[in-house]
């Protein structure tokens, strides 16, 4: 009897149980039937048993995310930046460093970092505990699965140019005022650091140098580093700089012939002894001594890490702003 007694018990607790995860399912489908009668990329709130939540477009269609999510993991070493432009700060992220840039230091002390490879480190973001993954769709897709099993995952398209991420991004979070004030401050700064530093050097010419492991890339105005040097700031590139191109890599030897009346050098990462060592050898070369430049002291050692993210971020943009126009208001006053 007592054996029949707990197998009927048992049952009835399934039942129970089973009723309840229908109810609770139930706001899910009722915010997805609601958003099918609006335009596909309007958001639709609603409330389920994990509070309110909205249904946002992604690269896989209508997805049901928290309206106001509090554990963010961002897939992209880009979206810490972006993240955090809009006073979002994600408690999880992939970093190419091993320490974060100074600006984001303080405010992502407690930010789980998790390095950056082929796959998402699904362990990890299993123990940041998200309620909302974003990541870009031509990195994320073929592991949407494994990742929405974690969280609700937001997978945003490719973009050419970081303002329309941003833009994205602030469009999941309902943050659009706060994304375009924070282009609005941006162009300010670069009018008023493009201003300074015409002011310095007007129309001298200048190179923009990476100092990477294996090589030397010369960043030329059509590549987002070379276009916020040049373009976005106004200093004037070297004329014989091939129009069509990028960036340039090239060898120590080549190096003279773009000889610009000011370089400026970023070590790709100034905590490599590697890269440490490649940027001091080129320093001994009779090569270097004779560029003008360096002759005339017209030399800029600027952020590595600081600068990873430089044409690709505003936080990074910002700062490079700042760091640019103290560099040469130091040896040009």
């Amino acid at each position: 009897m007592k054996l029949k007694w707990w197998v009927i018990t048992g049952v009835m607790l399934m039942v129970l149980l089973l009723g309840a995860c229908g109810k609770a399912a139930g706001p899910d489908t009722s915010a997805s039937g609601e958003s099918e009668k609006s335009s596909s990329s309007a958001a639709t709130n609603t409330t389920n048993d994990k509070g309110e939540v909205k249904v946002v477009q992604t690269e896989m269609g209508e997805i049901t995310i928290p309206k106001s999510p509090k554990r963010v993991v961002g897939l992209s070493v880009v979206y810490p930046e972006l993240l955090y432009s809009l006073g979002i700060v994600p408690v999880a992220v992939q970093n190419y460093h091993e320490d974060f840039p100074k600006y984001l230091q303080e405010p992502f002390k407690n930010t789980m970092k998790m390095g950056i490879a082929k796959t998402p480190n699904f362990e990890a973001i299993l123990e940041a505990n998200p309620d909302l993954i974003i990541a870009p769709a031509w990195w994320s897709k073929k592991d949407y699965d494994q990742l929405s099993s974690i969280a609700p995952t937001v997978l945003l398209p490719e973009r050419e140019e970081w303002p329309e991420e941003l833009q994205d991004i602030a469009a999941v979070f309902g943050k659009e005022t706060e994304a375009k004030q924070v282009l609005e401050d941006l162009k300010q700064h670069e009018k008023e650091g493009a201003d300074k530093l015409h002011s310095l050097i007007g129309d001298e010419t200048v190179l923009y140098a990476r100092v990477m492991e294996k090589e030397i890339v010369l960043n030329g105005p059509n590549l987002s580093r070379g276009a916020f040097v040049h373009k976005r700031l106004g200093l004037k590139p070297v004329s014989n700089f091939p129009k069509d191109e990028t960036g340039l890599s090239i060898s120590m030897e080549v190096l003279p012939e773009y000889d610009a009346d000011h370089l400026i050098i970023q070590l790709d990462d100034e905590e490599n002894p590697e890269i440490q060592k490649k940027y001091k050898d080129m320093m001994s070369t009779s090569i270097w001594k004779n560029l003008k430049a360096v002759k005339n002291n017209h030399v800029y050692l600027v952020g590595g890490k600081e600068w990873f993210n430089l044409g690709m971020a505003p936080m990074s943009d910002n700062y490079a702003i700042d760091d640019l126009v103290a560099a040469f208001e130091e040896k040009n006053k």
